[in-house]
């Protein structure tokens, strides 16, 4: 058995070891952080079987998925990725970089990507303060490239990002903050963004052309054609656009117009990538990444006006909204189009995001990184708490220092108490003109006796007739220094106990606070989730983990002080019932002395 546990362990370290990628070396030693992103291409992933090349990946790091906002910096110009070698850097450019609300966007250019199986990986390095920006957006893109719309422009009109620059003539949509990816924009059903006729957005019969956006919309559009896109000139035309609740895509440039609908029907109220591409003798519409529908179609130079959202000419205005318009003259891969689709939505399978590195080598501890990922709220119950345990430990430290002295003052004091004669005035007598505290300590056995025979020694000078006669106590009396006695020990008891109710607070409120930061933790977390659309489990996770970090220190001040107090109040149980018996003792000797 023994046997067979070994060559099992050899085996699955064999395994981790032949799985692991080549490059550990540190690309660069300015650079403190690095974390890593792998591309699922398996058919459980984004089931892709191609080798697309030079796609823009979108990058959506979050709360959940990145751990050091704070190491970054603020607009994360020191961001860098680099493929899978550890060497070679890869173009990229930031479209949000929020560290406040820790959510950023991010486009990649992957040279390629190799489908049919989890192996593609790059890295992105960050936490160098002295980087200087390193974002390219022109060459995030390849030269057929030629429009590419993120809405999120400050000017609150679309910026093509790509090298050709294919500003709008026209824009009268309602900029939205909060789409898809970023920003994007509402149509209400009488809008259109017009882009002017240039060389650069333009169907070249050899070449060809690729639309794509996202969309949602709430209602099914016009039984006539809502048109998302439509480049237009003499007579031809090439459509992208919804009829109902079905995509479409039209192309009128030969002899016969081609119009391709999809079979099924879009879900309202859900983003959808949409795509049509034409070229190589052939028209295609693209749903979601899938080919939703083709036919054979002759391409005819088309170098027109392209609008987006409806034509002035025939109506047909879309209703809905839009985000991430990308213009290619070229044709795009089928598997370039899903890499596309399935790594820019809110479901994104084609990335998954890996665990975060430290420059120095190896991982951080599993706590050290959840710690990092505790957010402002979190921290702030973290500090009350942290304060009611310092407080606790300050309270608990004392008690049981005050209270193992009032422990061997008592001893000493029985023990002197025990030695003296019958006569309990004899010790009193003794010790006169001296401080109880400096002979006894904190004893309360010897405060109790002192005060005590103070009261019977004032009684004893008033009841007595005579010097001759014999000092005798009324049975009034003897119960008058019983309830002085009593009184004194409440008194006491009262002090054995001071601030012991803050213990109870610790252990009552402690796990109430810790909850608390924990609830709001979670709500902050699934906000940034939904915010970023990142869904996955690695997105999800360390900001759970890092809310329940609250309730773990809520349980930390609870627990100790849970046990120090049921300590210090047995303690004080014991001196409490020691001065009950010693009260009972004192009247005792008291009424059979001078009764």
């Amino acid at each position: 058995m023994s046997r067979l546990r070994i060559l099992l362990m050899l085996g699955l370290a064999a395994a981790g070891l032949a799985r692991a990628p080549e490059a550990f070396a540190w690309w660069n030693g300015d650079w403190n952080f690095r974390k890593e992103i792998d591309f699922d291409l398996t058919p459980t992933g984004a089931d892709i079987a191609g080798a697309p090349t030079d796609v823009p990946v979108l990058i959506r790091l979050s709360l959940g998925n990145f751990q050091y906002f704070g190491d970054a910096k603020p607009d994360g110009s020191d961001l860098r990725f680099v493929a899978a070698d550890d060497k070679t850097p890869l173009i990229y450019h930031i479209e949000r970089f929020d560290s406040q609300a820790q959510m950023a966007l991010v486009w990649v250019r992957v040279p390629r990507l190799t489908g049919g199986a989890k192996t593609d990986r790059i890295f992105l390095y960050y936490g160098n303060k002295k980087a200087p920006a390193g974002a390219d957006a022109p060459n995030t893109y390849d030269a057929s490239q030629v429009l590419v719309y993120h809405f999120g422009a400050p000017e609150g009109s679309p910026q093509d990002v790509t090298a050709y620059k294919s500003e709008p003539s026209e824009f009268n949509a309602e900029v939205s903050p909060t789409s898809l990816i970023g920003a994007g924009v509402k149509f209400a059903g009488a809008q259109a963004i017009t882009i002017p006729a240039s060389g650069a957005v333009h169907l070249a019969p050899g070449k060809g052309l690729t639309l794509s956006a996202w969309v949602r919309f709430d209602a099914a559009q016009a039984a006539a054609g809502a048109y998302l896109a439509q480049l237009a000139d003499q007579g031809r035309e090439l459509v992208l656009g919804i009829t109902g609740s079905q995509a479409f895509a039209r192309y009128a440039g030969g002899a016969t117009p081609v119009t391709l609908t999809q079979t099924g029907q879009l879900t309202t109220a859900e983003w959808h990538h949409l795509a049509v591409r034409i070229g190589d003798g052939r028209l295609t519409l693209f749903v979601d990444g899938a080919d939703a529908g083709h036919a054979d179609a002759d391409a005819q130079e088309i170098g027109g006006a392209l609008t987006i959202g409806g034509s002035a000419a025939k109506g047909n205005y879309y209703s809905g909204e839009l985000d991430e318009l990308e213009v290619s003259s070229s044709v795009r891969s089928a598997d370039w189009l899903k890499a596309a689709a399935r790594s820019q939505g809110m479901v994104a399978p084609l990335v998954v995001y890996g665990g975060d590195t430290q420059k120095e080598g190896g991982h951080e501890s599993y706590f050290a990184t959840t710690l990092r990922n505790v957010t402002a709220d979190g921290w702030v119950v973290i500090g009350i708490l942290a304060v009611m345990f310092l407080a606790s430990l300050v309270i608990m430290g004392g008690k049981a220092i005050y209270l193992s002295q009032v422990a061997q003052g008592n001893s000493r004091f029985l023990e002197r108490f025990y030695k003296e004669s019958a006569d309990p005035a004899s010790l009193e007598r003794k010790i006169a003109g001296t401080d109880v505290e400096e002979e006894f300590g904190s004893s309360t056995l010897a405060q109790l006796y002192h005060h005590g025979m103070q009261e019977t020694l004032k009684r004893l000078e008033g009841e007595a007739a005579g010097a001759d006669r014999a000092q005798i106590l009324s049975a009034q009396s003897i119960e008058a220094i019983r309830a002085t006695l009593d009184a004194g020990l409440t008194r006491r008891q009262q002090k054995l106990n001071a601030q012991m109710v803050w213990l109870t607070v610790s252990i009552a409120g402690g796990p109430f606070l810790g909850l608390l930061g924990t609830v709001v933790g979670v709500m902050i977390t699934f906000a940034a989730i939904a915010a970023s659309g990142d869904v996955n489990i690695n997105a999800i996770a360390p900001g759970i983990a890092a809310a329940l970090v609250a309730t773990v220190a809520g349980l930390g001040v609870a627990i100790p002080c849970l046990f120090g107090y049921n300590y210090l109040n047995t303690r004080v149980r014991e001196i409490t019932a020691d001065m009950r018996v010693f009260v009972d003792e004192f009247v005792t000797r008291i009424a059979e002395t001078y009764s």
